[in-house]
């Protein structure tokens, strides 16, 4: 009998990787989302996702006690960070009462005899006001979340503790830097400028303006694909209870990225600056120390400019 892996938030980018990922292994893949989360991916097929809101607690024990799953992969929150400033509300509801919801679900099992483990979405924004002295960021620096999102990231990493520290069940806790890839709202800064580069290829957009936020900050990007493979060997090799970085060790600055962007292109472009666009308390560097996940065997495959061109080639083909 194929184990099985239920997967919150399955339509979105890191979600519908895992699933990938999951069934190439032979798992038997399902998924929860929302009744609004449209999918991102057509390979996502309907008959594999429930939906269900993470809030709705008894509708999710259900659905766990209906697929009893031998993994849980929690994906499902509100996941952007600047996103998090306009509405404080949300982000810490969804994300910490729903990450409750789904332990709580999870427990049920686990006290019936259910040998299954947890994955929790954890963030780098745990770590907060950050200088480039105190990179790059390794696991046991203490936690000074800035962003409402970085907060809410730090309550679910304490909830997957407290499961694990009080009831022993297998909580694993990697703290995700900047994911990138394939199937993602243009609601971070690459895929807002693979979005607008690929308007200016197709002659949509007035000038060949696209609009900048602040372009000297230096950030860590992991592809999608070698995320997602990095928290896999984390289930299958790490300890539970311990953070873990998913980051490449590497940083990139903005400015970079956009002029690599360009390059891939192959369109002239003008820079114009929107003053929306720049966000509080931007640190100037987010760098990881990879140390942890890479002395359990993960090796990133695809390089930031593989990333880039199949994040742009992606927006060509959904303009």
């Amino acid at each position: 009998m194929k184990k099985v892996v239920l997967i919150t938030g399955i339509t979105g980018m890191v979600g519908s990787h895992f699933a990938h990922l999951f069934e190439q292994d032979g798992y038997e893949v399902c998924g929860v989302a929302r009744n609004s989360a449209a999918s991102r991916n057509a390979a996502i097929q309907d008959h594999k996702v429930v939906r269900c809101d993470i809030m709705e607690r008894d509708a999710l024990m259900k659905i766990f006690k209906k697929k009893q799953p031998d993994i849980v992969i929690h994906m499902a929150a509100q996941a952007f960070n600047g996103a998090s400033w306009n509405c404080e509300y949300t982000t810490q509801e969804t994300n910490i009462i729903g990450t409750l919801n789904v332990l709580y679900c999870a427990k049920e099992l686990f006290d019936q005899g259910k040998d299954i483990k947890i994955l929790l979405a954890c963030s780098s924004a745990e770590y907060g006001n950050i200088t480039p002295e105190d990179c790059p960021l390794v696991e046991n620096r203490l936690l000074k979340p800035h962003s409402p999102y970085g907060v809410s990231k730090v309550g679910v990493e304490m909830l997957g503790q407290q499961y694990f520290a009080n009831y022993n069940m297998k909580i694993f806790l990697p703290r995700m830097f900047i994911h990138v890839g394939t199937g993602h709202p243009p609601a971070t800064a690459i895929q807002n400028f693979a979005r607008q580069i690929a308007l200016v290829k197709k002659g949509l957009l007035a000038d060949n303006v696209i609009k900048v936020g602040n372009l000297e900050t230096a950030r860590d990007f992991i592809d999608v694909r070698d995320g997602v493979r990095a928290m896999k060997i984390l289930l299958d090799k790490g300890k539970p209870g311990e953070p873990v970085n998913i980051c490449t060790g590497l940083a990139y600055k903005i400015s970079d990225v956009l002029q690599m962007l360009i390059e891939i292109s192959g369109v002239d472009i003008k820079v114009g600056h929107d003053p929306d666009l720049y966000r509080s308390g931007d640190e100037p560097l987010l760098l990881g120390d990879n140390t942890k996940i890479a002395a359990l065997g993960f090796v990133p495959e695809f390089t930031l400019r593989q990333t880039l061109e199949a994040v742009f080639a992606d927006w060509m083909s959904r303009i």
